[in-house]
């Protein structure tokens, strides 16, 4: 499947088999793949639990609506960010130049220190960017996926023990889907959704 055809055919399936599992080395790709998404200043600040135990499961879905995929779905994952990623930028450069080093390694603590409405900025588009990345890597891997937030952030931070200095951005469901998603239920004009320069119309 091709990047278009996977953007098109792509859609949130809501029920899946419990009884289909993916394989190590699919879970492996899949979330190889998307550590290949961009991250500013490449601080790669995304972290994904993949929610296995089964009682866990289950506590996450009576968090969330009892929705069925939590539990049904071949793989749940919670797309985190460690919003102290920031903090060791010499990291993700160890291997750049000494002067792309010496240039991007204080640009890093100017960009973050002291802001924390940036680092969570940040954190939710590195998510998004990536959550985006599996969606549509499922789907050319001939499966199918959920993002996911309505649930209570709170109560899942506490099942999966997140830690103080990480958020969670939303959750996707990865599997096989046994029924198809809805119809499309509407879209917005193409001149609608697309400003050329600006806004107003000075």
């Amino acid at each position: 499947m091709n990047t278009f055809e996977a953007i098109l055919s792509r859609r949130a399936i809501k029920q899946y088999d419990p009884n289909y599992q993916m394989s190590e080395e699919e879970i492996t790709k899949l979330l190889s793949l998307a550590m290949e998404s961009p991250t500013a200043f490449n601080i790669q600040n995304w972290r994904f639990v993949l929610v296995r135990d089964s009682k866990i499961r289950q506590q996450i879905r009576a968090a969330a609506w009892d929705q069925a995929q939590m539990t049904d779905a071949s793989l749940l994952i919670v797309l985190c960010a460690d919003l102290s990623s920031w903090k060791e930028p010499q990291r993700y450069w160890k291997n750049a130049p000494q002067a792309v080093q010496d240039f991007i390694i204080p640009a890093v603590m100017s960009y973050y220190q002291g802001k924390p409405q940036v680092i969570r900025d940040e954190a939710m588009r590195s998510c998004g960017l990536a959550g985006q990345t599996i969606m549509l890597a499922a789907q050319a891997m001939g499966l199918d996926s959920c993002p996911m937030d309505g649930f209570d952030y709170e109560a899942v931070g506490k099942i999966i023990d997140l830690p103080e200095d990480h958020l969670i951005s939303f959750m996707i469901a990865v599997g096989k889907k046994t029924k198809e998603a809805w119809p499309k239920p509407g879209q917005i004009s193409y001149n609608e959704a697309v400003i050329i320069d600006r806004f107003s119309n000075k």
